[in-house]
């Protein structure tokens, strides 16, 4: 994985954090777990799916179904 790709990804998962924090009011650490343990997250860094280039709403989005379907440990 390159710079830009990490970058790209790790800018992803700081909105996404900050966004479930806000929505579900979890902790920091809370909402650091929920996204890092998300199979979201396994899709984000592979590659192959693109979402890591998507837009953090869409991803978040996906983020909040895979929440409130409670697939999330």
């Amino acid at each position: 994985m390159n710079n830009e790709t990490q970058f790209l990804i790790d800018s992803l998962v700081e909105r996404l954090v900050v966004w479930t924090m806000e929505e579900f009011n979890l902790s920091l650490q809370e909402a650091l777990s929920v996204v890092y343990n998300s199979q979201l997250y396994e899709k984000i860094l592979d590659v192959e799916t693109g979402l890591y280039y998507q837009s953090s709403r869409y991803n978040y989005n996906l983020l909040r179904r895979e929440i409130t379907l409670g697939k999330i440990a």
